[in-house]
């Protein structure tokens, strides 16, 4: 150790490290990288964090282990992520669309009684990178407008008016081009049922964004089923953001917000492992642990 790091100067103290436990002096330990107070070397620390992002801290431990023949006990795992700082990855491209979403996670209550899911948004910014707050859509606005977003900016999202309602926060109006998601547009149309062909002629409309030609489909119901009202509705709500999507497709641009649900699928990997309960600062930063992973600043 002093001849790698030509000291032996301060106090010492006991590592663990992937050739075994070392002993360290103040000054070799800052050559090192080993950071202070902490008895992992920086290549045992990364590799818990690396293996918690994806298994439960009890599988850390044991994998770690296996692996490595270094003992970390879960609890430490756990402390480890928590005093980590996690830093959301920013493009550095120009940004052309994003999508947002949201996902549950099951919190633990202070009292007993069965714990509650609560809900967590996520933002991909399609091509880049991603993102997840828990109870933080201020956080998540602050972090989509520091980004180098193009001048129209693609904002595409599903028919949760709460996910509208954060879009509402990006830029301003007249820089957003907001897009229902195409496939949950279509999963609407499906739950009208009905006749095949009339389905198969709505879809055609809609996928020219002819929302009075839809309309002009269903006209011969005096009295149309409550399914037929309710998509009729919906269409309303979003008629705005039905664009004319063979055009936009043509052109390159986004119709779908598929970049976000792979995220938030692959967030859900690691945080409904089967028993998995949360606090609510527990999961804020296995969140963000996650979303360095998927950004591979941990990989």
């Amino acid at each position: 150790m002093e001849s790698i790091t030509g000291t032996t100067a301060g106090r010492k103290r006991l590592i663990k490290t992937c050739v075994g436990e070392l002993t360290v002096s103040e000054k070799q330990a800052k050559k090192l990288g080993v950071k202070p107070r902490v008895r992992l070397s920086p290549q045992i620390e990364k590799s818990c964090l690396l293996l918690s992002a994806n298994v439960s801290y009890e599988n850390t431990a044991r994998d770690l282990k296996d692996l490595t023949g270094v003992d970390v006990g879960h609890s430490t795992q756990q402390r480890l992520v928590q005093r980590t700082v996690w830093k959301v990855k920013s493009a550095w491209g120009i940004v052309l669309a994003l999508s947002i979403d949201g996902g549950k996670a099951r919190i633990r209550t202070p009292e007993k009684g069965p714990n509650s899911f609560m809900d967590y948004k996520a933002i991909s910014l399609h091509g880049w990178v991603c993102g997840a707050w828990f109870q933080e859509n201020g956080e998540l606005l602050k972090y989509a407008n520091s980004q180098p977003l193009a001048e129209k900016i693609s904002c595409i999202g599903d028919g949760h008016p709460g996910i509208w309602n954060i879009m509402a926060g990006i830029r301003n109006v007249e820089s957003r081009r907001e897009v229902l998601d195409w496939y949950h547009l279509m999963e609407n149309l499906y739950k009208v049922g009905g006749s095949e062909q009339r389905v198969k002629q709505v879809k055609k409309e809609l996928w020219k964004g002819n929302i009075l030609g839809v309309r002009e489909l269903f006209d011969d119901w005096d009295n149309p089923p409550k399914e037929v009202t309710n998509f009729l509705n919906y269409l309303d709500d979003h008629k705005t953001r039905i664009p004319n999507y063979q055009l936009d497709q043509e052109l390159g641009l986004c119709i779908g917000s598929g970049e976000v649900e792979s995220t938030i699928k692959r967030i859900s990997r690691r945080i409904k492992i089967s028993g998995a309960q949360w606090n609510m600062e527990s999961l804020s930063n296995v969140l963000k642990q996650r979303c360095a992973y998927l950004n591979s600043d941990i990989a």
